[in-house]
């Protein structure tokens, strides 16, 4: 999984360190889409078996993106 940064280094987080957990957070998203559909693909498994297999963690993704983009809008 990923690591989700302590609330207090985030608070002393830099906006460039935000951008940069940002952009990491949303490229391991979009890699672990991309290879869970592949792996599906293979396995002739059904694109929404899938991914509603990932969804919980695709939930805990978008909402430390939400989070992070929040406190970036504020620094």
């Amino acid at each position: 999984m990923f690591d989700v940064p302590e609330l207090t280094a985030l608070d002393q987080a830099s906006p460039e360190e935000i951008a940069e957990m940002i952009a990491d957070l949303e490229q391991y998203r979009e890699r672990i889409v991309n290879e869970t559909l592949a792996m599906a693909q293979r396995a002739k498994i059904m694109k929404t078996q899938a991914l509603a297999r990932l969804e919980p963690n695709l939930v805990k993704i978008d909402t430390t993106l939400q989070s992070l983009r929040q406190r970036q809008s504020l620094k």
